[in-house]
């Protein structure tokens, strides 16, 4: 990400639900409802893994009305009596696991499924939702909108942290990556965009139906449908990654040349990062209104306007540093955000511009923004631990969670900060990670080193940290 300028159960039910032996003979217990993230502890569920969604989606702009069908293939992790699905708002019309009906109730944005036989640890499932309704906006701790946002031609979904639950029910947290498919029927003279690449398009009635395919696991929050009257343009890059660019008409001409460097940065990220992680690439451009963020969305950044290069540079650096290699709990922001950050520091200092060490030493110094409450604003708290839910994209996040990285270049050098970057995006591919692991990590590919000041001060201590 980057800053662009019900039915309540009852007691009884959960209590039966916790002690069900199903027809089949298996004792099992539900699945958690919600994971205990640190920050948003309702997010995701326990006692399964997803491993595939297959969306289908139809809506209308006119009307915004969203029908929905979600199938859910998943594996039980331990014996399940019930599992949850994140999923705020909307109305569900029916439920089925592995083509029986299932009973179900919501709470808040809790869909709680009971199979009508127990699910065994290890077993492979499929759960099915049939839902449909107006879909939410909703405001995040900070302020910002996310889920299913109209705008002037459609809608855009964004889901970080916790917008995708407006538009699909799932296990909505970073730590359960799957693959997609989503296919999106919309009235004719539009279009819907989404990750992956494209798997069909056909017209009929007076409405055009798109399926767009993800094959690499991605965490929901990264998920996105766009639409609108896009023009899209299927390009390549320098070694024939097929690009797919999805542009809002009236940001065509501001977004042209921004767009046209797609390939030159993701050949430069490739140098520095590795090989790229994905099957495409691209981008969204959208004429979003009141959207006051870009989103690392998986394959396609979505720009909520014409970006400048250095935005399209952020984003393309999260396809290796958060879409790739996803936090593990949204305590890991930085491990996104940092890295995002100095990966525009790095373009600058590779293409005429400040070096990363200029920036980082006006931001030391406190010189680096006009306002002197944006230079003061990098000191509130440590990059690896926010204080609340509302400040996990706030400066230290971003700005201080590169200058940590700045700290690990200075100290290990060159050529062994370049291999620890390329590395840590190999290690952890197509997975998770959190803090702890970056730190050892770290120390591992630099044995003899001394870490020490780096964790203490910049990534977990408070306050200005003392410069040697």
């Amino acid at each position: 990400m980057s800053r662009f300028a019900p039915v309540v159960p009852t007691v009884l039910a959960l209590v039966l639900a916790a002690s069900a032996c199903g027809p089949g003979g298996v004792q099992g217990t539900p699945g958690g409802s919600g994971v205990r993230d640190p920050y948003f502890p309702k997010s995701g569920n326990g006692g399964y893994d997803v491993t595939h969604y297959d969306l289908t989606l139809d809506y209308t702009p006119a009307s915004r009305r969203l029908t929905g069908r979600a199938v859910i293939s998943a594996r039980a992790t331990q014996d399940l009596s019930a599992f949850n699905l994140d999923l705020l708002g909307l109305d569900v019309t029916k439920v089925g696991v592995d083509g029986a009906a299932a009973s179900w109730n919501r709470a808040g944005q809790e869909l709680t499924v009971r199979p009508r036989d127990g699910l065994d640890k290890g077993r492979t499932f499929r759960v099915a939702v049939d839902y449909s309704g107006t879909p939410r906006t909703i405001t995040d701790p900070d302020g910002s909108e996310e889920g299913w946002l109209p705008t002037s031609d459609g809608a855009l979904a964004l889901g970080q942290p916790v917008g995708s639950m407006a538009w699909f029910p799932g296990n909505h947290h970073p730590s359960d990556k799957a693959t997609y498919e989503i296919t999106v029927t919309v009235p004719e003279n539009l279009r819907a965009v989404s990750n992956g690449e494209p798997a069909g398009e056909t017209t009929s009635g007076g409405r055009r139906t798109a399926i767009w395919r993800s094959t690499a696991p991605m965490a929901s929050y990264l998920a996105t449908v766009a639409v609108g009257r896009f023009g899209i343009t299927r390009t390549t890059g320098d070694d024939g990654l097929p690009l797919y660019t999805a542009v809002d008409p009236a940001e065509r001409a501001g977004s042209r040349a921004s767009l046209a460097r797609i390939p030159d940065v993701l050949a430069w990220a490739e140098d520095r990062f590795g090989p790229y992680p994905f099957s495409s690439g691209g981008a969204i451009v959208d004429r979003a209104n009141g959207i006051g963020y870009a989103l690392e969305t998986q394959n396609r950044p979505v720009f909520p306007g014409a970006p400048d290069l250095l935005l399209v540079v952020h984003e393309l650096a999260h396809q290796w540093y958060g879409d790739s290699v996803t936090p593990m709990s949204w305590r890991d922001m930085w491990l996104n955000e940092g890295f995002a950050t100095y990966a525009e520091w790095l373009w600058q200092e590779d293409h005429g511009g400040d070096t990363a060490q200029e920036i980082f030493d006006a931001l030391y110094a406190g010189d680096y923004y006009e306002v002197p409450a944006e230079n003061e604003a990098i000191w509130a708290f440590p990059p690896a631990n926010p204080p609340d839910a509302a400040s996990i994209s706030d400066a230290p996040v971003y700005s201080r969670g590169a200058m940590v990285l700045h700290k690990i270049r200075e100290t290990v050098g060159d050529q062994a900060f370049d291999r620890i970057v390329r590395g840590w995006a190999a290690a952890h591919r197509h997975g998770n990670a959190d803090t702890g692991e970056f730190v050892t990590y770290v120390e591992e590919k630099a044995p003899g080193k001394d870490f020490t000041t780096i964790w203490d001060e910049w990534l977990y201590g408070k306050g200005r940290p003392s410069r040697p």
